[in-house]
């Protein structure tokens, strides 16, 4: 087996700078880590840490990293992994990586160097060579939520798009044709689908999505404040905002009571992920809704056939639109 001075070697690079690559440090050139990597491949390296989660002996304990642990959406998901798992005999570590891509690999790292079993991850981009490393090397993982193209493992997550064309209806149906979303990170799969999935909604009807109504947002509060302050100084502000997560609408909410508008009156306001907090806003806030605990416990339940040997196929689930008052009295 190849070990870490074999990669250095083939690279042409120091064992230090080897280790930097592996441990995805920031301070490694381009030009470094393309060959640390390509030694990598070649020679078959695997590090330690990987090589670990795949010893035979269990630990009976699961790794989650979630994206966000301040977002009611991810506390509720981390919670129905936690009481899945107990109930199959895990027990569960879980990392809160902050929509930051670093310290995503961080606790991944951390996790697999505690030996844990498998590995449930909310990915925060779709571009983490630690994950792919992971991946390749046999760790039991499960993609939960979000997902990274091209890494051959299972997902588990929710399809909006459906609910999107619902949403997108009853605001047709109210008479809304300036329709504006708050969009999450491109860099996500999530970020990215809501976004084609509105278009798409919106085209059946004929109404266009200008750039102008596509705020860039990072699924935080503060994101939803500021897209939504630059929708409202438009000359023709749009008639309804639609958030791409929770918080962002939370955000959203905010700016437009700063400017003393109201919803719906002023202008009309949606959002994705559905969260017990929307029932007591005034007004109530429309919101597709995901089965966030079934999510949670399908997760667990094909990371465990992964970790036993089984072959659990990807799964997928419809979310729903709850309709609320936030954008116009329904017919």
């Amino acid at each position: 087996m190849a070990s870490i001075k074999d990669v250095a070697a083939a690279a042409g690079v120091s064992v230090a700078t080897v280790s930097r690559v592996l441990n995805a440090h920031p301070s490694v050139s381009p030009d470094a880590r393309t060959r640390v990597l390509a030694a990598v491949e070649s020679l078959g390296y695997r590090p330690n840490a990987l090589a670990r989660s795949l010893r035979t002996d269990q630990t009976r304990t699961l790794g989650l990293v979630i994206s966000d642990v301040l977002n009611p959406y991810f506390g509720e998901l981390a919670r129905s992994v936690e009481e899945e798992a107990r109930a199959l005999g895990y027990s569960v570590i879980i990392g809160n990586a902050d929509e930051r891509p670093d310290l995503q690999d961080h606790h991944v790292r951390t996790l697999l160097d505690r030996r844990i079993d498998g590995l449930l991850v909310s990915p925060t981009d779709g571009g983490s060579p630690l994950m792919l490393d992971a991946a390749r090397a046999g760790t039991p993982m499960v993609f939960v939520d979000r997902w990274i193209p091209g890494v051959d493992v299972p997902v588990v997550r929710s399809d909006g798009r459906a609910a999107v064309r619902d949403l997108v209806a009853h605001l047709h149906g109210l008479g809304h044709r300036r329709l504006a979303i708050i969009a999450g990170p491109a860099a996500t799969t999530t970020g990215s689908e809501r976004v084609d999935a509105f278009r798409e909604a919106l085209a059946r009807y004929e109404i266009e999505l200008p750039d102008a109504y596509i705020g860039q947002g990072d699924f935080q509060a503060e994101s939803g404040r500021r897209v939504t302050d630059g929708f409202l100084d438009l000359p023709e502000p749009p008639e309804v905002v639609f958030a791409a997560d929770n918080l962002m609408a939370l955000g959203a909410l905010d700016a437009i009571r700063a400017r003393g508008l109201r919803v719906p009156d002023d202008i009309a306001l949606a959002a994705f992920d559905d969260i017990r907090w929307f029932v007591h806003t005034d007004p109530p806030i429309t919101a597709i809704a995901q089965p966030t605990g079934e999510l949670g416990r399908a997760a667990v339940r094909a990371l465990v056939d992964r970790i036993e040997g089984r072959a659990p196929a990807s799964v997928t689930l419809p979310a729903a639109l709850v309709v609320r008052r936030s954008c116009g009295a329904p017919a």
